[in-house]
């Protein structure tokens, strides 16, 4: 078995990765294993109109389009997930599963960046052209670091991982790192400022794994070098959660949540490492949770014929407040009864040790028998809980879903009433020689709204999407950027609904004299509003603007008329001129 001829530095020194024979599970969850099973075929880069499609007055924005913002057909992508740069959230990436052709296998590491908050997008690419990837994972670090995780399977049916590093915010990924890992690989950054801040912790899958029965390992150095994988359960041998996600909590302790590897299972885990945080000391898990969700996990079935129904979502409460520390696991989960699928939410107050009885966050009626599929939580730093799913509950059909969104502010007691935000679509459509939609979609909430990447099948094929729910917030102030522009406590120089300390962060717009006002909105010194020409902005030239108040004249910065604008920056230049 090779490794690429590399040694791997852990806690106790540098180490030669053992031969260790990959674990598969038998029977009909084969299926949803990765396969390198086609070669790569490069598919039509032929663009058509633009995919964007505008609901409830929100526009869902096609991430996966050409250079020039056209949807390209008879490609396609899923399995999105999303980084937001911390230092300037305009800035943000969607990593997905690029298949060129639907009539092959053979996917790559597809990727997108944009500088505007999502609205528009730089076009798709892919990280090293030709080579299989899959699963792609994304994040930010505190510092605006952006990492991507992505699966590769050699030519010898290894499942390998690598981890991409990007400085630009996504635009390109020039540096990687090997990562160990395995199949259904997710990742997570501790951000808590402790002994563990900045360090990376990667769970996976027990099949697809080169290193079973280890699932999990730590990179201590901003995923430069990652630690030989360790094992949850060394002394018993009974957890092995997979199909889950990973988060650190506001002590610095690592919580990996999932189910058991064998189809469909009510059997849920979470596990805690508390030492993880510490690089001095191999990691272990003192707290190994068996918890009720309320129903079984399902695979390949319904909706998404080929893959998972949803993952086992872990997020903890970072807020401060009142629920500080609490954990919460999520997931569509098949209840019992005739109802398909619910999206389902058990939450720890004391530390994982122990969970409530589940509630169930879809709010459709009894008996109506809805597949709600694909359910994604993120919390929000002020302890807000974000949840979306896929929802057929207006259609009947098992293949006809809407994306549905709710929320709750105190803890996950009671929640806002479902909001439908998207048009149906088809989930049957466009599959890439593989039946299904992916397996996970990605949500990111900050103070104010979240940030989605998912997958939908508008264009009659698999494509992938950003929606901003909620307004955006992209100076990370807790207010609205709407609300800024118009209580005036952030400027819009040139009104396109950004504020310019936002461009200016992002580096969409330029401001070289430092002053905070995008250059191309401001004027040289004398400029037209001095019309007494005496070298000074004064009086005199405020009468003059008070003059042509709502007129066009020479003082009418944005062709608009002379107003309340205009009048900002008179008292912005105000004094002599240099």
């Amino acid at each position: 078995m090779q490794y690429r001829g590399i040694l791997v530095i852990g806690v106790a020194g540098w180490c030669a990765l053992p031969a260790v024979t990959t674990h598969v599970w038998a029977g009909p969850a084969e299926i949803y294993r990765e396969r390198l099973d086609d070669p790569w075929r490069a598919g039509p880069r032929t663009g058509t109109a633009p995919g964007n499609v505008a609901f409830g007055g929100s526009t869902i924005v096609q991430v996966n389009v050409d250079h020039l913002g056209n949807n390209v057909v008879g490609d396609a992508g899923n399995e999105p997930s999303i980084a937001v740069d911390p230092t300037a959230p305009n800035r943000i990436a969607i990593g997905w599963r690029q298949f060129d052709t639907i009539a092959s296998n053979f996917r790559q590491a597809g990727y997108s960046s944009s500088r505007d908050g999502g609205r528009t997008w730089a076009g798709m690419n892919v990280i090293e052209p030709g080579i299989f990837r899959s699963d792609p994972v994304l994040g930010a670090g505190p510092d605006g670091t952006f990492y991507y995780l992505s699966l590769t399977i050699t030519q010898f049916n290894e499942f390998l991982v690598d981890m991409y590093r990007s400085d630009d915010a996504g635009a390109t990924w020039p540096i990687s790192s090997f990562a160990f890992g395995g199949d259904k690989q997710w990742f997570a950054i501790d951000t808590t400022g402790g002994i563990g801040d900045g360090h990376i912790y990667q769970a996976w899958n027990v099949a697809g794994n080169e290193f079973f029965p280890n699932q999990f390992n730590r990179s201590s150095d901003a995923g430069v070098l990652w630690e030989f994988p360790v094992q949850y359960d060394p002394v018993n041998e009974i957890a092995f959660p997979v199909f889950g996600l990973i988060d650190v909590g506001p002590d610095g302790a690592v919580y990996v949540a999932g189910t058991a590897n064998d189809g469909v299972n009510a059997t849920f885990w979470v596990v805690r490492s508390s030492n993880a945080q510490n690089s001095a000391v191999t990691p272990t898990f003192d707290q190994i949770t068996t918890v009720d969700m309320g129903g079984n996990l399902e695979l390949g079935e319904g909706p998404n014929p080929a893959g998972l129904l949803g993952q086992v979502n872990i997020s903890l409460d970072h807020s401060g407040g009142a629920n500080h520390g609490d954990v919460y696991v999520l997931g569509s989960v098949d209840p019992p009864g005739a109802d398909p699928l619910d999206v389902h939410l058990i939450i720890s107050e004391d530390n994982g040790a122990s969970f409530g009885a589940p509630i169930r966050i879809n709010d459709d009626a009894p008996g109506t028998n809805a597949w709600q599929w694909f359910g994604q939580m993120s919390v929000a730093p002020n302890g807000r809980i974000d949840v979306v799913w896929n929802d057929t509950r207006n259609s009947g059909l098992d293949n006809i879903s809407e994306l549905f969104y709710s929320f709750s502010s105190d803890g996950g007691q009671n929640w806002a009433p479902n909001v439908q935000l998207s048009p149906a679509f088809n989930s049957h459509v466009g599959f890439p020689n593989q039946d299904k939609l992916g397996d996970y979609y990605h949500l990111v909430s900050d103070n104010v709204g979240a940030h989605l990447a998912w997958a939908a099948t508008f264009n009659g094929e698999q494509d992938v999407y950003y929606l901003r729910i909620g307004d955006y917030d992209c100076n990370s102030n807790s207010i609205g950027d709407a609300d800024d522009i118009a209580n005036r406590t952030s400027d819009d120089c040139n009104a396109n609904g950004i504020p310019d300390e936002c461009e200016i962060a992002a580096g969409t717009e330029p401001d070289d004299n430092g002053n905070g006002i995008i250059d191309t909105c401001e004027v040289d010194c004398p400029w037209d509003c001095d019309g007494s020409n005496d070298g000074i902005v004064g009086i005199v030239d405020f009468l003059t603007l008070l003059a042509q108040w709502g007129e066009l004249g020479s003082c009418d910065f944005n062709g608009g008329g002379v107003g309340i604008e205009d009048f900002r920056k008179l008292l912005a230049e105000w004094g002599p001129c240099e």
